[in-house]
C-alpha cells in the first residue's frame, strides 16, 4: 500500500492522526491504491472526535511527494489510444476527490512539505490548513516536460498568485524554495527538517479544549522563529516586474517566444526557466494558458470539475503518452511531439479538451462549494 498510519495520545487523551506516505524508492508517488486508502483513513479521522488534529507528510529525506504514479497510467493509455482507460477515470477522480476533501477538511490538518513537492504533492500541500516547508523544499508543477498541464488545483493557486508568476511558474515548471513558497502564499510556515519531532511534542501537549486556534498559531510561531535565521534567498518575487513586462502579451504563442528567449539569460535562474519550456511540450503550454484565463472566475469544486475534462482528454491524446515515455520510461530525455510547433496547434484541438468525454452527469458533480 505505501502508506502508514498511526494515532499519538496526547496529554489530554486527545489523539493525532499522522498518515505517512511510504514509497521512498519512488519518491512517495501516489497511486490509486494510495489515493483511495489516504481518503478513507482520513474520512474516518474526521468522524472521529478524538482525532483533533491530522499529519500528512511522506518518508525518506528527498521528498514528500513527487506526484502521481502516471507510469501504469500512460501504459493504459497506450494501449488504448485515442480513448480513455477506465484507470484514467478512477485515478483522476480518486486524486481530486481526495484533494478536494483536504481543501474542505474540518480538522486542522498540517501537511510537512520537505524535499520535493511537485506535481500530485503540491495538490496535497496546498490543500491543507497548516502548509509547512522547510530548507530541503523544492516545489514546482512540471507538467509542461510531460506533456500534461498543471492539475490537482493548480488552476486554482496559480492564478491566483501576484502578476504573472502563476502563468510563469505552470508555462516553465520553476522551482521555489520554501522562502518562496512564503512569499507567494503557497505555504504558511518554514520550519527546519530536524524541527518535526518538536512539533509532534508540541501538539500533544495543546489543550484542544479551548482557544486551539490561538495555541496552535503560538507553537507554530515559537517554532518559525527558531528556524528563520535558515531561510533561504528569494527567488521569484525579486523577478517578478521582470516577468510581468515578459508576460504582458496577448497569446499564448507570443508568451512561448518570450520566454524561449530565457535560454541565453545571464541570470541562471531564468535561462533554466527558458529552456525547460522550450524543451517542453507546446500543447501543454496551450493548456497552460487557458486554463489559468478560465480559473480566474471558477469557485475551488468548479476548478477540479474542469481539470477532469482537462485530464481525461490528455489521456486521449498523445502528448501526455510521449512525455512520460521520453521521461519517465525510456528516459531518452528526447519527446517527439504530435504538434512540435506552437503555432500550428489549432485552436480546436485546445478547445477540445475543456469538452466532456462522458456521458451524462460530471463524475465530480456532487463536490460543492456552498
Amino acid at each position: 500500500m505505501n502508506l502508514h498510519f498511526e494515532e499519538l495520545t496526547g496529554s489530554h487523551g486527545t489523539r493525532i492522526g499522522i498518515a505517512s506516505l511510504n514509497a521512498e524508492k519512488s519518491l512517495n508517488a501516489l497511486s490509486l491504491p494510495m489515493l483511495l486508502a489516504l481518503g478513507e483513513r482520513l474520512d474516518a479521522w474526521a468522524k472521529d472526535p478524538q482525532i483533533v488534529c491530522v499529519l500528512l507528510r511522506g518518508n525518506g529525506a528527498k521528498a514528500f511527494c513527487a506526484g502521481g504514479e502516471v507510469r501504469s497510467l500512460v501504459e493504459a493509455c497506450r494501449a488504448l489510444p485515442g480513448e480513455v482507460p477506465s484507470l484514467a477515470a478512477a485515478f483522476f477522480t480518486a486524486e481530486y476527490r481526495l484533494d478536494y476533501r483536504l481543501h474542505t477538511y474540518p480538522k486542522p490538518l498540517i501537511c510537512w512539505g520537505h524535499g520535493y513537492v511537485l506535481g500530485g504533492g503540491m495538490g496535497l500541500l496546498q490543500s491543507a490548513s497548516i502548509r509547512i516547508v522547510t530548507p530541503s523544499s523544492r516545489l514546482a508543477m512540471p507538467e509542461i516536460s510531460i506533456g500534461l498541464y498543471p492539475d490537482v488545483g493548480a488552476s486554482w493557486f496559480l492564478s491566483r498568485l501576484p502578476g504573472k508568476l502563476g502563468l510563469f511558474l505552470g508555462l516553465t515548471g520553476a522551482h521555489m524554495n520554501g522562502r518562496d513558497a512564503l512569499d507567494l502564499g503557497l505555504a504558511d510556515r518554514f520550519l527546519l527538517d530536524e524541527q518535526q519531532d518538536e512539533m509532534l511534542e508540541g501538539l500533544l501537549q495543546l489543550n484542544w479544549q479551548e482557544q486551539t486556534a490561538m495555541q496552535l498559531n503560538s507553537l507554530f510561531k515559537a517554532l518559525a522563529q527558531e528556524a528563520a535565521s535558515q531561510q533561504p534567498d528569494a527567488q521569484w518575487l525579486p523577478r517578478r516586474a521582470q516577468i510581468d513586462a515578459w508576460l504582458d502579451v496577448g497569446d499564448v504563442r507570443s508568451a512561448w517566444r518570450a520566454l524561449s528567449l530565457l535560454r541565453e539569460h545571464a541570470d541562471p535562474l531564468l535561462s533554466r526557466a527558458g529552456k525547460t519550456l522550450s524543451e517542453g511540450c507546446p500543447l501543454t503550454a496551450c493548456l497552460v494558458w487557458e486554463q489559468i484565463r478560465r480559473a480566474r472566475h471558477l469557485s475551488l469544486a468548479q476548478v477540479f470539475q474542469m481539470e477532469y475534462t482537462l485530464s481525461l482528454n490528455c489521456c486521449r491524446h498523445p502528448e501526455f503518452s510521449e512525455g512520460v515515455r521520453a521521461r519517465l520510461i525510456d528516459k531518452d530525455q528526447q519527446p517527439h511531439w504530435h504538434w512540435p510547433d506552437i503555432n500550428s496547434i489549432p485552436e480546436a484541438v485546445v478547445e477540445a479538451h475543456f469538452h466532456k468525454v462522458w456521458e451524462g452527469r460530471h463524475p465530480l458533480a456532487d463536490i460543492s462549494d456552498v
